[in-house]
C-alpha cells in the first residue's frame, strides 16, 4: 500500500481528499509555496477547530516556524486564503484559539514558541547543525594505536586543535595494549600526522597538541582494565580541571563493540543522562552488526550501558561536505525540488566505484563482502538523502525520521525478484592504469575458490507518492576503472520529441550529477544547439566544482563528525531504527544469496566496469549505466 505524502507530517485535514493533497504538494507548480488547502491544514495541524486547544495551536505555530526556516512563509498566504472565505465551515472555536489564529495575530517570527506546559521554548537556530566550539571533555580512543586512529581520528583532532575548536582543557587518551608510555604514543602519532595529516605542523604547534595526549595501557577483554581506566580519567580530570564530560570512541573491530560498551557500564564509566551534569557519549563505527539479528542484539547490548541519546553511530560518508550539500541543494534552491519526483525523474543511479582492491583486508572481505561493506554501510545513506521528504526543521530527530521513512518505503522483494534485480561480481586479474593487478582470489587471506562478492548492483523501488514507479539503481565495486562516488538523476524527456520529429539528432535526457568524491561538485547536462547552419543538439555540461569556488582545503569528514559528537548533535549519525531498517533490507538479499551461491565467479576483469549481468540489469529496462 502506498503511503500518502501527508502521512509523514500529520498535517492533513480530513475535509480534503488524498488526491488533492498529493497532486498539489508534488505538482509542477510547487515552488517555495504550498496549496491553499494545505496551508489551512497546516494551521489546523490535522484537527477540527472545534477540538482545537491552545496547546494544539502552539504546536502548529512551531511547525510554521520550521517551515519558515526552509523558505515556506505559510501564514500570510493562509490568512489571505481565509480572508477570501475559501476555508470550509467548521464548528465553533474557543476565543483564545480564534484570537491566536486571526489575521491580526503577530507574524510567527516575532512570536516565541510555547511548550505544552505554557513555558516559552528556546528559540530554534536557523542552522541545521551546531558549529560552535564544544565544551571541555576527555576523548578516549579505544584502539588508540590502530589504523583508524592514526589515519583519521588523530589527524582530525589535530585540525580541530589548530582551528581553536577544542577547549584548552580537553584531553585525548589512547587506550591500547601495544604502547607503553605517553611519549611513545606521542612519537607514533607525530609520525602518523606527518604521513596522513592535512596541515603541516611545526614544533611549537605540535608541542601544544602533544600536551593533550595521554596513553593508557589496557586490555579490552579485561574488566579490571576499565576499572583502572576510571581511576586514570578521574585523576586526569582533576589535574586539568575537566568537568567530567567523556567521549568514548570505539575504533575497534565490530566484534568487540558490545563487550567494550558493557564493560564501560560495569566499571561506572558512564554518567547518567542529566541536563546539568557531566555527559558520557559513545561513538561506534559502522557497520553496526553483520545482519538484522546481530544488529538488534548489538543494539540491545549497548543499550544496557548507554541510552540511545548517548550513542553516536558514525558513517563517515555523512561527514563529507558534498553529502551534507545534498539537502541544501534540494531545499535551498527553488528550481530543483519541484522536479524531484516521479513526474519528472526517469531514474536514479548511485555509484561507488574504487580502483583499489581489498588492500590487505582479505580476511575482512571474506566475512563481509561489498554488499555489507559499502551498500549497507554507505549507499543506503545516500539513497535516503536523495529520496527523503523535506523535514519540517533541520533538527536531528526530524531529519532522521524522514530517512527512516525512506527505508520503510522500499518495496519488499520476493526471492525471485532479488535474484532478478541484484547482481554479484568478483574481479579477476587485470590492469588498472596500465599496471597489472591480481584477482580477488589471489589476494592475501582469501580462499582459493572464494564466492565472496567484490561488486554488487541492486535495483530498488520506493513505494510512496513522490517516487512510485521510479527505479533506483545502486552499484558498488572494487578494481573498477575509476574512483568515483556520485549520484546521477536522469530526468524524463519532454512529452513531445519535437526536435527528433524534425530529424534533429543528439537530443539526450537531462542528467543532474552530484559528485561526492573525488573532484566534488555538481554538474547538469543539458541540450544546446551546436553552432552551424543545421539544427543539431549537443549535450553540454554546466559544472560547479567545490575546489574552484571554495578552495582545495575542505574539512575532512571526521573533523565534522567529531565536532558534532562533542557538541551532542546527532543529526549526521544513525539512529537505532535507521540501522535496523537498513539491515532488514540488506539481510533479505543476503539470505537469498546464501541459498543461491554464484557459479560464475570471477566474472569481471580488474579495470572494467563490472560483470555483463550488471549491464543487462538496466538494459532490460531500456536504460544503461552512466560512464562517470
Amino acid at each position: 500500500m502506498q503511503r500518502p505524502l501527508w502521512a509523514s507530517t500529520g498535517t492533513k485535514n480530513p475535509a480534503y481528499s488524498d488526491l488533492l493533497y498529493v497532486e498539489n504538494l508534488v505538482g509542477p507548480d510547487t515552488v517555495n509555496t504550498l496549496p491553499e488547502k494545505t496551508l489551512e491544514a497546516l494551521l489546523d495541524h490535522g484537527r477540527d477547530l472545534g477540538d482545537t486547544v491552545l496547546e494544539g495551536v502552539d504546536e502548529a505555530h512551531r511547525t510554521l516556524d520550521g517551515l519558515k526556516e526552509l523558505g515556506f512563509d505559510v501564514e500570510p498566504s493562509a490568512r489571505s486564503s481565509r480572508a477570501r472565505g475559501s476555508s470550509p465551515s467548521r464548528g465553533p472555536t474557543t476565543s483564545s484559539s480564534a484570537s491566536s489564529r486571526s489575521g491580526a495575530a503577530p507574524p510567527s517570527s516575532s512570536r516565541p514558541a510555547r511548550s505544552r506546559s505554557g513555558r516559552s521554548a528556546p528559540a530554534r537556530s536557523t542552522e541545521r547543525m551546531s558549529s560552535t566550539s564544544p565544551p571541555a571533555a576527555t576523548i578516549v580512543i579505544f584502539g588508540g594505536s590502530g589504523d583508524l586512529a592514526r589515519r583519521k581520528l588523530v589527524p582530525a583532532l589535530f585540525e580541530l586543535h589548530c582551528q581553536g575548536q577544542l577547549a584548552p582543557e580537553t584531553a585525548i587518551v589512547g587506550f591500547a595494549r601495544s604502547v607503553d608510555s605517553d611519549d611513545a604514543w606521542r612519537d607514533d602519532l607525530r609520525a602518523a600526522l606527518a604521513e596522513f595529516g592535512r596541515t603541516a605542523h611545526g614544533d611549537e604547534e605540535w608541542g601544544r597538541f602533544a600536551a593533550r595526549l595521554f596513553h593508557f595501557k589496557g586490555d579490552l577483554k579485561q574488566t579490571q582494565s576499565f576499572v583502572d581506566l576510571k581511576a586514570r580519567l578521574e585523576a586526569l580530570e582533576g589535574e586539568r580541571g575537566l568537568p567530567g564530560n567523556r567521549l568514548y570512541y570505539l575504533a575497534i573491530p565490530p566484534s568487540g563493540i558490545g563487550d567494550a560498551a558493557a564493560r564501560l557500564g560495569e566499571a561506572g564509566l558512564v554518567h547518567a543522562v542529566e541536563p546539568s551534569g557531566p555527559w558520557s557519549r559513545l561513538v561506534v563505527e559502522k557497520p553496526f552488526g553483520h545482519d538484522l539479528a546481530s544488529a538488534r542484539a548489538l543494539n540491545e547490548k549497548v543499550r544496557h550501558a548507554f541510552r540511545e541519546s548517548q550513542i553516536f553511530r558514525i558513517d563517515h560518508y555523512l561527514g563529507k561536505e558534498t553529502t551534507q550539500n545534498l539537502l541544501v541543494f534540494r531545499l535551498g534552491n527553488g528550481i530543483f525540488e519541484p522536479l524531484w519526483n516521479r513526474r519528472y525523474v526517469d531514474h536514479v543511479q548511485i555509484t561507488v566505484a574504487e580502483t583499489l582492491g581489498v588492500e590487505g583486508r582479505g580476511k575482512f572481505y571474506e566475512e563481509s563482502g561489498i554488499f555489507r561493506d559499502i551498500v549497507e554501510n554507505h549507499m543506503l545513506q545516500l539513497l535516503c538523502l536523495v529520496a527523503m521528504e523535506p523535514p519540517v526543521a533541520f533538527e536531528a530527530n526530524v531529519v532522521r525520521d524522514e530517512k527512516v521513512k525512506v527505508l520503510r518505503s522500499v518495496r519488499p522483494q520476493t526471492p525471485e525478484e532479488i535474484l532478478r534485480d541484484t547482481v554479484r561480481g568478483q574481479y579477476a586479474p587485470g590492469s588498472i592504469d596500465g599496471q597489472p593487478v591480481p584477482g580477488y582470489r589471489q589476494e592475501p587471506h582469501v580462499a582459493a575458490a572464494s564466492g565472496r562478492e567484490t561488486y554488487a548492483a541492486w535495483k530498488l523501488q520506493i513505494e510512496n507518492w513522490r517516487w512510485a514507479g521510479v527505479p533506483f539503481y545502486l552499484r558498488a565495486g572494487k578494481r573498477l576503472p575509476k574512483r568515483v562516488t556520485e549520484i546521477a538523476i536522469t530526468f524524463k524527456t519532454p512529452p513531445i520529441a519535437l526536435f527528433r520529429r524534425a530529424g534533429v539528432l543528439g537530443n539526450e535526457p537531462n542528467v543532474l550529477v552530484l559528485r561526492i568524491q573525488p573532484d566534488e561538485g555538481i554538474a547538469l547536462r543539458i541540450g544546446a544547439k551546436q553552432p552551424g547552419p543545421t539544427m543539431r543538439v549537443e549535450t553540454v555540461k554546466m559544472d560547479f566544482k567545490y575546489s574552484e569556488h571554495f578552495g582545495e582545503k575542505t574539512p575532512d569528514a571526521y573533523e565534522r563528525l567529531l565536532l558534532d559528537a562533542l557538541n551532542g548533535d546527532p543529526t549526521l549519525f544513525a539512529r537505532r531504527d535507521e540501522v535496523e531498517a537498513a539491515w532488514e533490507l540488506v539481510t533479505a538479499v543476503l539470505d537469498v544469496w546464501r541459498e543461491n551461491p554464484p557459479r560464475d565467479l570471477p566474472n569481471y576483469e580488474a579495470g572494467t566496469w563490472g560483470p555483463e549481468a550488471a549491464m543487462e540489469l538496466l538494459a532490460r529496462d531500456g536504460r544503461r549505466w552512466r560512464r562517470p
